[in-house]
């Protein structure tokens, strides 16, 4: 039996919610021990465990914390890659979003997965006591998930106008990256889209120049020996391709630690550079949750992949032949656990 392609994708800040809670429940055999190892840790540390954490009532100001949330979104995402069927389903690259971009790593054998949770527990809690600046979630799509050109460009214009930042693209939305004061601007002046403009809450302004001193920090506390060449292909925040052969460690240090902490985190050209260079069967998207899925459909419509040009042709073919595969939905995770 042929084994079908997949991409994998790594969810980022934003994903655990108080849908998601008690996500890392039953762990399977695989994940169990390194998630015990995580509780152990952090309770050496003086932080809850992760199973602790999981399985309290949600409250968004422990839950959603970045010296939490980073940790438990990592957890969760391991337990759902090591759930993956490698019998029936070759991964022949892997990405993220955001934060997601460190679980990558750890999937693809740059870090071992031990390594990966010290450095995700260490860039989340670098702000544990003063969060910089915040984030703005804001559509520029139409009803259709089609991009509005016209929209995009006037949100554009005010962020220009106002030294705000573009944080991350993401299919149909952008997420801003500013000072608070530049954001309440943003918030009171951008047209009212539905419940939008939203800001994320305890995000900070990630992916914007206000993180230099974050970066700055993560170079001093990680190691470049922490790294090693990935075993199996990334795409990172710019869509550009790590490979196992031609991958220099220090170049995947510096833009790791550097370039996507201080710099626009484009995912949308990450999902699309996924699908043209690698052509999989299936993108599957770990878990928590299935936050991602309608921004990874926004992003094949953008590409018109299959032919899917609106949220209407979307949803029809994953009702008739499941492309993106969502890990926090049961029944996709069935095909491939």
């Amino acid at each position: 039996m042929n084994k079908k392609r997949i991409v994998v994708i790594c969810p980022g800040r934003g994903t655990y919610t108080r849908e998601t809670i008690k996500y890392l429940t039953d762990c399977n055999k695989e994940s169990a021990p390194l998630i015990k190892w995580m509780d152990q840790k952090r309770q050496t540390d003086g932080r809850l465990s992760l199973t602790d954490l999981d399985s309290s009532p949600f409250k968004s100001k422990t839950h959603m914390l970045g010296e939490n949330a980073s940790s438990l979104i990592y957890a969760c995402s391991i337990k759902d890659f090591l759930a993956i069927n490698q019998k029936k389903y070759e991964i022949v690259a892997f990405t993220g979003n955001s934060m997601g971009w460190y679980t990558a790593l750890a999937l693809a054998g740059v870090f071992t997965y031990k390594t990966g949770y010290r450095v995700i527990e260490k860039m989340g809690s670098m702000m544990e006591n003063n969060i910089i600046g915040g984030q703005i979630i804001y559509p520029i799509m139409d009803d259709e998930w089609r991009i509005d050109n016209n929209s995009k460009d006037k949100v554009l214009e005010e962020l220009r106008s106002l030294g705000a930042y573009v944080s991350i693209i993401l299919g149909g939305y952008i997420l801003i990256g500013a000072e608070q004061k530049v954001l309440d601007k943003l918030l009171n002046n951008l047209p009212k889209i539905d419940q939008y403009p939203i800001q994320l809450p305890y995000h900070a302004a990630f992916h914007t120049p206000l993180l230099e001193s974050i970066s700055n920090r993560a170079t001093k506390h990680i190691p470049e020996s922490y790294f090693n060449k990935p075993i199996i292909p990334l795409i990172d925040g710019l869509g550009n391709i790590w490979s196992p052969f031609s991958s220099n460690i220090s170049d995947l240090y510096r833009y790791t630690l550097r370039d996507q902490v201080i710099s626009t985190y484009n995912f949308t050209k990450a999902i699309t550079v996924a699908i043209k260079e690698f052509c999989p069967d299936n993108l599957v998207l770990l878990g928590p949750g299935n936050t991602l899925g309608g921004a990874v459909g926004q992003i094949l419509i953008q590409n018109q992949w299959h032919d899917i040009n609106s949220k209407s042709a979307f949803s029809k073919m994953q009702l008739k032949d499941t492309f993106l595969i969502s890990m926090g939905i049961n029944d996709q995770r069935k095909m491939v656990s």
